[in-house]
């Protein structure tokens, strides 16, 4: 009878015969905001690539490569600033890729990672969930996959309703094949809140035009209303009793009503008796020109008039809704309409001496302030510090400081709104908004997490300092 092996003996391992580790994969490693600033930036340097290409180019054109760069960084990053003229620099192909970087750029790289995983039939693990949560804004992991299917869904059916309508308008303009080309292009750029134009004088000749001024408003309204909130409208409405408006949804909509509104009325009035905007306009087209320009400063850079001709109290408030931007998890940019509520409803609490910020007989609890506040501070930090070094390498004397002031924003924003400033700008200048796209896409936090090698928070935490003066 043999006896069974004796367990083995704990202790020290002898020298040389650890196990070997086991190595985790590349990408289990990257936390979401890595990732999604990672994928980005490789996205750009790949649709660059692309449309660097001369087969991409129109026919006597030459594109460098740093107008490729400039170009690919404002179609994946949604913004729509231009160096050159994407209607006549890119053929068809160049235009189509520009048209896939919107859309791709607008839904989140990592979105479309997910639906070619789902396509595959590739199991989507707890990790990626966590990425996609992290893209779209998601409260929870656990549905982001159910989610991701309506958003597309949602997408394609909107944009596809979207370009029905422009047809009508473009056919007959430009001809069948043209004219839907026209139309799907402008629908994908209007609900991802691009603002590219397949015009020179972007949307300008359609100042008077109700079809393609509104369709165009609207597919910006619903591209920068938030998927979440879209879903939970939808819902809502189909079902009033299970499914209730969540209070993110009615403080966004809220906020987004509000500001069409002030956007609208007071470009109406500051821009009244313009003679180079409003003034010779009938007045049907005054009121649709300014909800257009109350519109589009929500991040999406197409003008049916010319801002370098606008006063500078409309530049003022443009610049303003510009920073605010559009709906957390949008394709529009910004700090977002929420962080710019919180912020405001937490320091009008203070100075009432209230301790809490309530909305919706909701307490806002103080991360989410604190998370408001820092967002704001980053992004006013980024936009100053990219604003200086726009100034510091300025070369020309006919761009003046408000038109610098205005290109930083719009870029940071993602808009792609100018002072047509944007094709006067030196190399060093157009690198700085490289720079100031990406960042403002990604989110200055995202991307301030991302690059954060402490991870963990402190390990000691000190006593609190009540003797501080503020004010």
């Amino acid at each position: 009878m043999t006896r069974p092996p004796l367990p083995p003996v704990s202790g020290p391992r002898p020298l040389g015969s650890e196990a070997p580790r086991v190595r985790k994969p590349l990408l289990s490693r990257v936390s979401p905001p890595q990732l999604i600033a990672l994928t980005f930036a490789l996205g750009i340097l790949l649709g660059a690539g692309l449309l660097w290409l001369p087969v991409a180019h129109g026919e006597g054109r030459s594109v460098n490569f740093l107008q490729a760069l400039f170009t690919a960084t404002s179609a994946l990053c949604v913004t729509g600033l231009n160096v050159i003229d994407p209607s006549r620099d890119f053929n068809r192909l160049g235009q189509v890729i520009i048209m896939l970087l919107v859309q791709v750029g607008g839904l989140g790289i990592i979105t479309f990672g997910t639906v070619f995983a789902l396509v595959t039939r590739r199991r989507v693990n707890y990790s990626e969930r966590i990425r996609l949560a992290q893209q779209v804004s998601a409260f929870s992991a656990g549905d982001v996959v159910p989610l991701i299917r309506n958003i597309f869904l949602y997408t394609f059916v909107i944009e596809f309703v979207g370009a029905v309508l422009l047809a009508f308008r473009f056919v007959p303009l430009e001809g069948w094949g043209r004219g839907l080309f026209y139309a799907v292009f402008h629908s994908v750029s209007a609900f991802n809140n691009a603002g590219f134009a397949l015009y020179s004088d972007n949307l300008v000749r359609f100042v008077g035009d109700p079809l393609v001024s509104l369709v165009i408003a609207f597919l910006i309204i619903l591209g920068g209303m938030g998927f979440l909130v879209q879903l939970n409208v939808v819902a809502h409405l189909l079902n009033p009793r299970r499914s209730r408006m969540l209070v993110h949804s009615k403080l966004v909509l809220t906020m987004m009503v509000a500001l069409l509104v002030i956007g609208t009325l007071m470009y109406l009035g500051l821009e009244w008796s313009n003679p180079r905007t409003l003034a010779p306009l009938p007045f049907g087209d005054k009121l649709l020109a300014s909800f257009f320009q109350g519109v589009v400063p929500r991040t999406a850079g197409f003008n049916t008039q010319d801002y370098g001709a606008m006063r500078l109290g409309t530049i003022f408030i443009t610049i303003i809704l510009m920073f605010i931007g559009a709906n957390p998890g949008s394709t529009g940019g910004g700090i977002k309409t929420s962080t710019f509520y919180v912020m405001m409803a937490s320091a009008w609490s203070m100075v009432r001496g209230h301790r809490d910020t309530t909305l919706f007989a909701r307490r806002i609890d103080q991360e989410t302030v604190l998370r408001a506040m820092v967002v704001g501070l980053l992004s006013i930090g980024l936009v100053n510090t990219m604003f200086i070094l726009l100034l510091v390498t300025n070369s020309r004397n006919d761009i003046s400081f408000a038109q610098l002031f205005f290109e930083a924003v719009s870029a940071f924003a993602t808009v792609g709104l100018s002072m047509n400033a944007t094709p006067l700008l030196n190399t060093d200048q157009q690198l700085v908004l490289i720079l100031l796209m990406y960042l403002g896409r990604i989110g200055p936090l995202t991307f301030a997490v991302a690059f954060n090698s402490r991870g963990q928070g402190d390990p000691v935490r000190y006593p609190a300092e009540k003797d501080i003066l503020i004010g």
